[in-house]
Formats: structure tokens, sequence, C-alpha cells
């Protein structure tokens, strides 16, 4: 594992240099913090705050985090929505691209994305060494994993509608969350590298919370906290 992260981070001087590789993780609400507490133990390698409900509140509390203290990594994590086919209930996914998926303009042709506008970027893309180092190690451990893109929205999709134009504007969404890149945009700021994940609750779709297994997902969030502290143990 060592040699992965120190890919990741540029060798052991790097990570020294950067708070002993501490590693801030953000989580919206309580549930998913205590979720994560429980997976990484003791370990005091870990700073798990809360970042509130949607990309903005997630963006402030984390650039507040990262002015108080310095850290290595940051990690978006906590419960969501799975594209079906793509991930299942109880299952993780970690991301490749964090996108904010509804940030750009409706036009009578469709949706443009604020890259297509020229106003900036949507897409942030995790470390993709460390992202396939956690999938590893998830595997060896038997839990169910993938990767694909993990969208940020500011609606919860709801519809079959919604849900088949983000599949076809997006073609690797796997998975739906609303706090990732508002993560993410911090994270760049500092110039620090961003994973999300995300454990499944439900299927991405028509709502129906009698369908939401929110027990296997704060299981499956344990679990990948108790992951992260096998991969950066020291």
């Amino acid at each position: 594992m060592k040699s992965d992260l120190d890919t990741v981070f540029g060798g052991q001087d790097a990570r020294s240099s950067r708070s002993d590789g501490r590693i801030l993780i953000m989580t919206a609400v309580e549930a998913e913090q205590q979720a994560v507490l429980r997976g990484i133990g003791d370990s005091n390698l870990f700073d798990v705050r809360l970042a509130g409900f949607g990309p903005a509140s997630a963006a402030a509390r984390t650039a507040a985090e990262l002015a108080k203290s310095a850290y290595s990594l940051v990690i978006s994590a906590g419960i969501g929505g799975g594209f079906a086919g793509k991930a299942e209930v109880g299952s993780t996914v970690i991301a490749d691209r964090i996108i904010a998926a509804d940030l750009g303009a409706e036009t009578p042709d469709g949706f443009l994305s604020v890259d297509e506008l020229g106003f900036g970027s949507s897409v942030i893309v995790s470390e993709s060494n460390l992202t396939q180092t956690l999938i590893n190690a998830m595997l060896a451990a038997g839990i169910a994993v993938s990767r694909g893109s993990i969208l940020t929205v500011t609606t919860g999709t709801g519809s079959a509608e919604t849900t088949a134009a983000l599949s076809a504007r997006i073609s690797d969404a796997a998975a739906e969350g609303m706090e990732g890149f508002g993560v993410a945009t911090a994270a760049k700021l500092w110039d620090l590298p961003v994973l999300e994940i995300r454990t499944i609750s439900n299927v991405v779709g028509p709502r129906d919370r009698e369908a939401w297994r929110m027990k296997e997902a704060f299981a499956a969030l344990e679990a990948a906290g108790n992951i992260l502290r096998r991969v950066f143990a020291k």
C-alpha cells in the first residue's frame, strides 16, 4: 500500500510536509459521521467533520476546516443513490470524477453544463491511483465496490425522466449525492487531492422512501471507514 500512497502524495517527504498525512473526512449529517467513526475506530489520523446539507454548505464548511488545520487528503463520504446497473443497494462507489451535474443552464435544446457555457468546470477528477488502491482493498475484504462518476445535485433525482437524462448526459454516472462537488471545490483551492465515497441506500429514480435501505448503507459506510484505516495505517 505504501508505494501507491507515496505515488499519490509525491513521496514520503511530501507526505510528511503535509501534516504527516492527516486526512479530513467530510460527511453531510451526524449519522454518516458516526458510521465513519465506528469504522476508523481509535485512529488519530483522521478528522471527521460535518459538511451540512448540499454543495454550498459543504464547500464553506470544508474550507473552514482546511483554514484551521493542515491535511494531505480530503474525502467526501456518505450515503447516496446508485444508478441501476452501475451500483446496487448496499454497495460502495468510489468516484473517478466528481461532477456538479446540474450546474449550468436550461435551453430549448436541452441542458448546457457550465463547461459548455464557458464559465468554468463542473468536473473535479479524483486521484486515480488512490481510488484503485481503495477498491483493491475493498475487493480483498469482500466488499461490493465499483468506480465511476459520482454526481452532485442540488435537487435529489426523483423521476424516471431526470434519471434517464442524467444517464444519457453522463454515461459513467454510478451514484448521486449532494455534497461531493462542494467538498472537492474547497480541496482544490488548497491544491489537495480529493476522493468521494458513497454507499448506496437506494436506486436513483422515482422517489420511493419505503424502498430505501438505510441500515445497509450505513453498515457499508462503516466498512468503508475500516478500509480507510487499513489503507492509511502508519
